[in-house]
């Protein structure tokens, strides 16, 4: 047996998203990482040895323009591009290429840590180092360093070095949660497993093991859907274990699950019910997708509240939208539904605080272990949001490690370099502006070859009507500075009334109808016509703004088959509002139109794609897209974004943000197929140039561009003016560019 100590700035244990965030954010940010895994792979509870799809802040959809940019974006672009199908397999590759890229990260797999040591009195612990044991090396593995990230799920180094947590459910009267049981006890959300099928085109017959459960005998035919067309994440009800201890209890939970896994398959196969002769079961997972354990104790502990009224914290450092989410305890042998929603506006923020101890002072915790109720809990456990943690976790640390500052310090006195350390990075944070010193960008006048300043969607050849019988229209739009009319293209079976409404979205982080502005009711004859409303809308701020068509017999939108430009969306309501008051972003769905365009007009011209916005501000959609787009590109004609300082700079370094539509969802693990491996709207071909005595010189260029950051060392130019020269997009129609930024 070899006995080895291993010195690192930063020690990440657990390799899930959040673990594999957090160790590429800290590497990044300069220091030397040690990552841990107890597994043979990476991605947690998203690898080949569980397959939970990948679920975020877009919500499958239900939220706009939130699907995480950062350390998950680009895991989320590689995977789309390398793995469309949605291999586990593959996508196991993508996370453990993605660690390997940094060379300051040292990787140790199937390595369990099971010792802390650590000292202090209980509201002032500290972590020395960690002890793990590495399976078939035969090693035992010491871990030390200034600063510790518990990214393992379950918390155990968190709890062995005595670090205060919550576990189970909090009464309704501890953080004033409607959601919270009135009296606190110890059940939390169950385990799962998943089952593939396949069809063999041939006879399969299939005899129950001894473990497989009579499910005839039990609530699940009656309260659950089987079917032979659901694929394994369709079967995430199959959950146990809520009232049992997830962790001392996971034998029996898994025991119970396998029963459950075989005896549905039983139940598909021999029950006579299904067509079912030619398929077989073509993988069973072996551990179970845990989502509930410890939970620490953070500065802050982050609740309902914070969640349903998208409290902007000083110390954000990241978004989620996905629902609270809870299931009841007794899973898929509940006569309750599997599972409850609650949804926000829009997307909501995380605060830094809680990200790390309390009581112990070198501790940070990423993904569904960090500082959060039960019910506050459940919209952040979901992965991609776990990762959005841990790139935030990682960075805190590095600085915390590099600066030898705990990170409480981090929270109180570094707060505005961590932000800004993640902007950077292009991280998923909302609501803050880049604002560095450093960026030589800011001091240059930005202009560009062609600007879209004119909203407007031609109908085209293939339009085509979408009827309104069942749904309320809404159109997304920016206005920068003012809305005075829009016009919509509708049909009518008959002469009738329309009525149009302004709405804003009240908020940066919305995107559906959520303030009520001013109405309008047009008489319209049959047939197509542009149904016109004059509304002199004028915001303090730029802001998005949704038009909504009300719904009526025999009316229609007409829609375009192709994209319209970034920032502006065609919704369909799911449901009619009946809470003005909270209005939930999942009564309004953009996926029926997406990557469709209304037919529409509005006036007057917009500011909300000038070149200034490619520098400074926001690199996310937040009261208007944004970013740079040009006109509509002409065949063959280059688009450019240009920046000229008063007197020559010396540009050593150029980093780029490309607009990758964050609004398209690209959770394609086991789940859904989106029907292209690049964005269409990320920028193909391009080049860098710089401005010299004898005209334009190109200092790098790059073809087949799929990412939307990238950095060019330039290995230090002197010149007055910069210029990013577009080619060619990815199918876009238009030119469009989040940020450029300047550094010596």
């Amino acid at each position: 047996m070899q006995q080895q100590t291993v010195t690192s700035d930063v020690t990440v244990i657990g390799g899930g998203l959040a673990g594999v965030a957090a160790a590429i954010a800290a590497a990044r940010a300069g220091a030397t990482v040690a990552l841990i895994n107890n597994r043979p792979v990476l991605g947690g509870n998203s690898s080949s040895e569980i397959r939970v799809w990948v679920c975020g802040a877009t919500a499958h959809g239900a939220q706009k323009y939130a699907r995480e940019t950062g350390i998950m974006g680009e895991l989320y672009l590689e995977n789309q591009y390398r793995n469309p199908e949605g291999n586990p397999y593959f996508w196991d590759q993508v996370v453990l290429d993605a660690v390997r890229a940094e060379t300051g990260i040292t990787l140790f797999l199937n390595t369990d840590v099971t010792a802390v040591n650590a000292d202090g009195d209980d509201d002032d612990r500290r972590i020395i180092d960690v002890t793990g044991w590495q399976q078939g090396s035969e090693r035992r593995l010491t871990f030390a360093g200034p600063v510790f990230i518990d990214a393992s799920g379950d918390g155990l180094v968190g709890e062995l070095a005595g670090a205060w947590y919550a576990s189970g459910r909090e009464a309704a009267s501890v953080y004033q949660e409607e959601w919270a049981p009135e009296v606190p006890d110890g059940n939390m959300l169950g385990s799962t497993l998943f089952f593939y099928t396949k069809d063999l085109g041939e006879p399969v017959r299939y005899v129950p093991p001894s473990i497989a459960k009579d499910i005839a005998e039990t609530s699940i035919l009656v309260h659950r859907r089987i079917d032979t067309s659901a694929n394994g994440c369709d079967y995430w009800w199959i959950e146990w274990g809520g009232e049992l201890d997830a962790v001392a209890d996971n034998e029996r939970i898994r025991d119970e699950l396998w029963a459950v896994v075989y005896g549905i398959w039983d139940h598909i196969k021999n029950s006579g019910r299904f067509d079912a002769e030619t398929l077989t079961l073509e993988w069973v997972g072996s551990v179970p997708g845990k989502r509930e354990y410890r939970r620490f104790l953070g500065d802050h502990v982050l609740t309902q509240s914070d969640i349903m009224d998208q409290t902007r914290f000083d110390d954000r450092i990241g978004f989620g939208g996905w629902s609270i989410d809870l299931h009841p305890p007794g899973g898929m042998y509940s006569t309750d539904h599997g599972s409850k929603h609650l949804f926000t506006s829009g997307v909501y923020h995380i605060p830094f605080r809680s990200l790390y101890s309390r009581n112990t002072r070198n501790l940070l915790m990423a993904g569904r272990d960090i500082s959060a109720s039960h019910v506050a809990f459940g919209t952040t456990r979901v992965m991609a949001t776990c990762a959005v943690t841990g790139e935030a976790a990682g960075a805190g640390a590095a600085l915390a490690a590099l600066q030898g500052i705990t990170p409480r310090q981090v929270a109180t006195e570094r707060m505005a370099e961590l932000q800004q350390l993640l902007l950077r990075s292009d991280a998923s944070l909302l609501g803050v502006p880049w604002t560095s010193e450093d960026d030589r960008a800011f001091a240059a006048d930005i202009t560009a070859s062609s600007t879209l300043t004119t909203l407007r969607v031609e109908e085209a050849p293939d339009a085509v009507p979408y009827a309104l019988d069942e749904h309320d229209f809404g159109l997304h739009l920016p206005v920068d500075p003012v809305l005075d009319s829009v016009g919509i293209l509708v049909e009518a079976a008959g002469p009738t009334e329309v009525t149009v409404e302004l709405w804003s979205t009240e908020g940066g982080e919305n995107h559906i109808p959520v303030r009520f502005v001013d109405r309008r009711t047009l008489h319209v004859e049959a047939g197509r016509s542009m149904v016109g409303a004059d509304f002199g809308y004028a915001p303090t701020t730029p802001e998005d703004v949704v038009v909504v068509i009300r719904r009526a017999p025999g009316l229609s939108v007409i829609v375009n088959a192709g994209a319209a430009p970034s920032g502006v969306l065609g919704l369909l309501s799911r449901t009619p509002a009946t809470d003005l008051n909270r209005p939930q972003s999942n009564a309004w769905s953009a996926a029926e139109l997406r990557r469709h365009s209304p037919v529409f007009e509005a006036a007057p011209a917009t500011l909300a794609y000038e070149p200034e916005h490619a520098v400074g501000g926001y690199a996310r959609p937040y009261g208007g897209p944004n970013m740079w787009s040009s006109a509509r590109i002409a065949s063959g004609r280059e688009e450019s974004l240009e920046l000229r300082w008063p007197g020559p700079i010396g540009a050593g370094r150029i980093e780029v943000i490309f607009n990758d539509e964050v609004d398209e969802d690209l959770v394609n693990l086991h789940h859904h197929r989106t029907p292209f491996a690049v964005i269409p709207e990320l920028v193909r071909d391009y080049r860098i140039e710089a401005a010299t005595a004898d005209g334009w010189v190109t200092l790098d260029a790059v073809a087949g561009n799929r990412r939307r950051r990238r950095v060019h060392d330039l290995g230090g130019v002197t010149t007055d003016a910069v210029r990013l020269v577009v080619e060619a997009t990815n199918g876009s129609a238009w030119a469009s560019v989040v940020a450029v930024r300047v550094f010596e």
